[in-house]
Order: structure tokens, then C-alpha cells, then sequence
């Protein structure tokens, strides 16, 4: 009797541990911050809270993601440290804000005369791909992507090269080399106060993409857009993660961030190039004037920029190869 007591006890207590087992597994969740600095109603943000929301329902929930949007975890300037040290697990910004630090990203950023963001999405994302810059293996790198042509909104008409000399035109990154190539007088600044800059007169005018103008608001303080785009520069995104939090997920999670992550460099280039044209739409409506270049004019811009990308190939290791391979993926 009692060596079938035993045996019951011992059958009772391997079942009850085999549940708790399973249970466990079964509700194991991986709970994760994202930390975005674009304004909540952002295209761009609804499209990485759609992302987030793949990534959950792709894990049948094993992963819930948390999202800060408008900077309210790390601003602009700290989302990739933010991320790095573990404030945030998960990190949405630009390379040109944190300038210097990403010397093989800032090749991206040159004035390569981009015509529209999923190009410029594309480009950047298989440029990482191709060099995995040793800058970036501090975190994971799940996708990248690119702001379409940016062009020059200014409170005052801008219809020649010359016109520019002396102005004060906001500008992030490798773009102030751009201004400062044609002219103009850079300050740098994050997106989030140059509305306010503009509103003020501590700046004349923007380099950024037409979206700026309705996504930030800012066809209210200009007047006038420039559409220069033989000197098109972009603005290259990140989206990354934690390492440590990356290497403790199990393998077919990280497999959904992948795989939803390399089909989202697309959706964000679309957005952008969406948003572009409702930026346009916006400030059309508010009765501002888009100026556009004459071929001699914009050949007169291009040859100006030039020099910014000799000088990048002659100073940075390896700077030929990095502008050829964006080149050449460009033409694809």
C-alpha cells in the first residue's frame, strides 16, 4: 500500500510539474519599450506602431511592444544611446544627429540627387547590408530607411544660387556641409524646434523633405519651397535594438523581426514618398509657391555640392567605394 502511495505521489507531482512547465511556456512574454521621436500622428510613426503590431501578432503575442512616440523616452539626440545603455530596448531616430559618431552612415546622407524615399530606403538598407559598419555593432540593426529629396523651404523666394548667399537655413548632419557648399549659413537643429526657429527669424529657411511641411506644420512659417533637386541629399533612419535584449530571444522570434522588419523598409520609403506629396498638397493650399530650377540652374546647384563629396571620398577610409556602391545601387 504504501509503495503505490509512493508511486501516485511521485506520478502527481512529475504531472503537476510538466503543467507548470507548459503553462509557463505558454504565457512567456517578452515585453519591450520603443522609443520613437516623431510626433505621435507622424506617418512615419503610424508605420512603426504597424510594424510593432506585426511583430506581436507574427509571435502569436510572445513579444508586446510598447511605444513612446514625440521623444517622450529618449529625445532625437538619445534614442541610439538611449538604446545602447537599455533606457529604451528599441529605438526609432536619424544618424545626422548625433554627427561624427556614424562616419561610414554619413556617406548615405551625401547630395547623391535622390528622386524619391523608397529609393533612398532601399539604398541605405542594402547599403548596411553589404559593409555592416563596425559603428553599428553596439546594437541590432533591424531595418533601415531614408527620407526622400531634400529641398529648400524658405520664408523668402530662392529662384537662383545666388539668392541663398548668407541666408541662415536650418539644416542636420551632412546636409549644413550642403548649405554651407551653396552659400548659405547652417544651424543646425533638430526637426522638433524649427518650426519655432522659422516662426521667429532665428533661421530664413529648412533643407528637409516636403513632408516637413505638413507633418511638422512648418508650410505655416515658409512661403516659398525650392525644388532643387539635382542636389537632392536624404536623411538616413534606424531602427534598432538592445543587443542584449536581441540575443536573449528565441530563435523564431528573432526570426519574425526579420522578416517583418525587411519587408517594413519599403513601407516606411512608400510613407515617405506619401507624405511628400501631401506636404506639397498642405502648402499649395496655404497658398505658397513652389519654385522650380531651370536646367542651367540646377546643373549650376549640382556643380556647387560637388566638392562635399570629393571631400567625403578624400577624408574617410574607404569613401570611394562607399559613394560607388550608392551609386550603383541608385541605377537598380
Amino acid at each position: 500500500m504504501k509503495r503505490i502511495s509512493l508511486f501516485f505521489l511521485v506520478v502527481t507531482m512529475v504531472v503537476a510539474l510538466i503543467s507548470t512547465s507548459a503553462f509557463g511556456a505558454e504565457t512567456a512574454l517578452t515585453k519591450l519599450t520603443f522609443s520613437i521621436f516623431f510626433p505621435p500622428t507622424h506617418g512615419q510613426t503610424k508605420a512603426a506602431m504597424d510594424w510593432a503590431k506585426e511583430i506581436e501578432k507574427r509571435t502569436g503575442n510572445k513579444v508586446q511592444i510598447t511605444v513612446f512616440p514625440g521623444g517622450t523616452l529618449t529625445n532625437a539626440k538619445q534614442c541610439y544611446s538611449g538604446v545602447v545603455k537599455g533606457i529604451s530596448d528599441i529605438g526609432f531616430s536619424l544618424f545626422a544627429y548625433t554627427r561624427g559618431r556614424f562616419p561610414v552612415m554619413a556617406a548615405i546622407d551625401l547630395p547623391m540627387g535622390y528622386p524619391d524615399g523608397k529609393t533612398a530606403s532601399r539604398v541605405a538598407h542594402e547599403f548596411v547590408k553589404t559593409f555592416n559598419p563596425k559603428e553599428l555593432h553596439d546594437v541590432k540593426v533591424l531595418y533601415i530607411h531614408a527620407h526622400g529629396p531634400g529641398l529648400l523651404h524658405t520664408k523668402k523666394p530662392v529662384n537662383k544660387i545666388d539668392d541663398l548667399k548668407g541666408m541662415k537655413i536650418r539644416a542636420t548632419g551632412f546636409s549644413a556641409k550642403v548649405v554651407k557648399a551653396l552659400g548659405g549659413v547652417p544651424v543646425a537643429m533638430p526637426q522638433g524646434g524649427t518650426y519655432e526657429a522659422l516662426q521667429k527669424g532665428v533661421v530664413e529657411g529648412t533643407f528637409s523633405p516636403m513632408e516637413v511641411l505638413k507633418g511638422w506644420k512648418q508650410a505655416e512659417v515658409v512661403k516659398y519651397t525650392t525644388e532643387c533637386y539635382s542636389v537632392g541629399y536624404t536623411t538616413t533612419f534606424f531602427v534598432v535594438m538592445n543587443l542584449d535584449k536581441w540575443n536573449a530571444l528565441p530563435a523564431d522570434v528573432k526570426k519574425v523581426f526579420d522578416e517583418v522588419s525587411e519587408k517594413y523598409v519599403d513601407i516606411h520609403g512608400q510613407v515617405w514618398d506619401s507624405t511628400d506629396e501631401d506636404g506639397r498638397k498642405y502648402t499649395e493650399s496655404l497658398g505658397n509657391k513652389i519654385i522650380s530650377l531651370s536646367d542651367d540652374e540646377s546643373a549650376r546647384w549640382r556643380k556647387a555640392v560637388e566638392p562635399t563629396i570629393n571631400d567625403f571620398i578624400a577624408n574617410t577610409p574607404d569613401g570611394k567605394m562607399y559613394v560607388d556602391k550608392i551609386r550603383e545601387l541608385m541605377k537598380k
